[in-house]
């Protein structure tokens, strides 16, 4: 697994201390880099995030302009899974908020991609000028209605003076 966060989850947690899975950290805005320039077709860049820490362990490193940078590939996935506020049927997507952080890269990075909607519209339905991701990247695109949970919900009584 690459990841930059892996959150409160305790499959995840047994599943790494046994040793059934590898865990890749990457800072945030190097995994979405990394994500961005595999859709892009581009196979590494370098980057000064991670340099002189156990990121950098076992990369190449080189001297632009008398600053060290670590070389980062670019992420291509078999398959990419994300989550969009709306499509129509072509699978063109809009999304909303924190949802644009990563989805849309991971829309190009995806040989295959499968796009979860809220709702999904007829074709020219969506304003073209809002369309975050163009269909051209999207093979599969299901409607799926649920509950939006949050992974820790902490309630506090209120305070009465």
């Amino acid at each position: 697994m690459i990841s930059s966060y892996v959150g409160e989850n305790k499959e995840f947690e047994r599943q790494f201390l046994s040793g059934e899975l590898e865990l890749e950290f990457n800072p945030q805005g190097t995994l979405a880099e990394r994500c961005r320039a595999g859709g892009a077709g581009i196979p590494g860049f370098y980057t000064k995030t991670g340099v002189g820490t156990v990121i950098a362990d076992g990369k190449e490193q080189k001297e632009f302009h008398g600053e060290t940078y670590i070389l980062e590939t670019g992420l291509v996935a078999d398959l990419s899974i994300i989550k969009a506020w709306k499509g129509d049927e072509q699978g063109n997507l809009i999304f909303r908020k924190t949802s644009r952080n990563f989805n849309p890269m991971m829309a190009t990075a995806g040989k295959v991609t499968v796009a979860e909607v809220e709702e999904i519209v007829p074709l020219g339905s969506l304003n073209p000028d809002c369309i975050h991701t163009p269909g051209i990247y999207v093979q599969r695109i299901i409607e799926a209605r649920h509950e939006k949970r949050i992974e820790q919900r902490t309630i506090r009584e209120r305070e009465t003076a």
